[in-house]
């Protein structure tokens, strides 16, 4: 008489084996899931450039401060215990509406027309809306849709129209206002500045003098590194991020901030090589660059190197 197999007969063995189906299956599911959406976010050769999703709305340890452009050019620009920007800086309000264009332009929500014949250029083709999505920051999201609700104008006069420097009243509706106060307060909530109010004896004044120096040190570490240990003498190597943020510091005139640190070699090398940057040609530069968002870094640079 054959002996029964104990594996198919009782029911226990028949639910085990269904259970580490199921297990395997499972698990295989899961493996696949995580293939696919690495395959959506990493940047293969033959991917093309448009799909690429910018590193900064990618999470991937969550235990650094992570700051935008606005939020980096202005912690340079602040004073550490004063907690608020020189009054003699005119350059700043236009320069953190440039990190506007920027960074809309590396999360790939805006870009530029096509150029044609007569707007070969980049400061003269229109900044357009590639995708609509908000990207979850106020100030962006604002940004993005007075330039959905008018795409008529260039990187230029969207940096002006931003900003309130117009002579025509009815475009004073695409100002965007108290914005240094604004991204302060994004720094506080993030706990690298804190609030206190300060007299000026005519008036009262709120500032945000710095809390976490860890966070600014960052900043500045990234900006000398750029120019010194890690310099590549090629604009397109760089990363965008970084290059965007030299050249926005020096539109708003806090640049010299970063380097106050280095030494007098060390200053001058830093300098120098700042100025070569000054001195490329954003036309020329930008077709030699297909990265996500890099025609729009080109055209902001372009605009504040007129």
């Amino acid at each position: 008489m054959a002996e029964a197999n104990p594996t198919n007969s009782n029911p226990e063995y028949f639910d085990d084996d269904i259970s580490t189906a199921a297990t395997i299956k499972k698990r295989a599911t899961a493996a696949t899931s995580f293939q696919d959406s690495h395959q959506v976010t990493e940047r293969s050769a033959d991917q093309p450039a448009s799909d690429w999703v910018d590193e900064f709305e990618i999470d991937t340890t969550g235990k650094e401060i992570r700051l935008n452009l606005m939020e980096e050019v202005l912690l340079l620009g602040l004073k550490d215990r004063e907690g608020y920007t020189s009054f003699w800086n005119d350059c700043i309000s236009s320069g953190l509406r440039g990190c506007f264009i920027v960074e809309l332009g590396l999360r790939g929500r805006v870009e530029l027309e096509k150029a044609t014949a007569r707007k070969r250029g980049l400061t003269s083709r229109r900044v357009l809306v590639k995708n609509p999505a908000p990207t979850g920051e106020v100030l962006l999201d604002e940004s993005l849709k007075l330039i959905k609700s008018s795409p008529l104008d260039t990187v230029q006069n969207w940096i002006e129209l931003l900003s309130g420097e117009t002579w025509n009243p009815l475009n004073l509706r695409f100002q965007i206002r108290n914005v240094r106060e604004r991204i302060a307060k994004n720094l506080v909530d993030k706990g690298v500045l804190t609030t206190e109010k300060q007299n000026f004896f005519l008036f009262d004044m709120t500032t945000h003098p710095l809390t976490d120096s860890t966070a600014k040190q960052r900043v500045v570490k990234k900006i000398q590194e750029s120019v010194l240990s890690k310099w590549v003498n090629d604009p397109t190597r760089m990363d965008k991020r970084v290059l965007s943020l030299i050249f926005l510091c020096h539109a708003s005139d806090v640049l010299e901030n970063a380097f106050s640190t280095l030494s007098d070699e060390d200053y001058e090398l830093a300098m120098k090589r700042v100025k070569d940057l000054l001195n490329i040609e954003p036309d020329a530069e930008s077709l030699k660059d297909t990265s996500l968002g890099s025609e729009v870094v080109w055209a902001v640079i372009s605009a504040f190197l007129k």
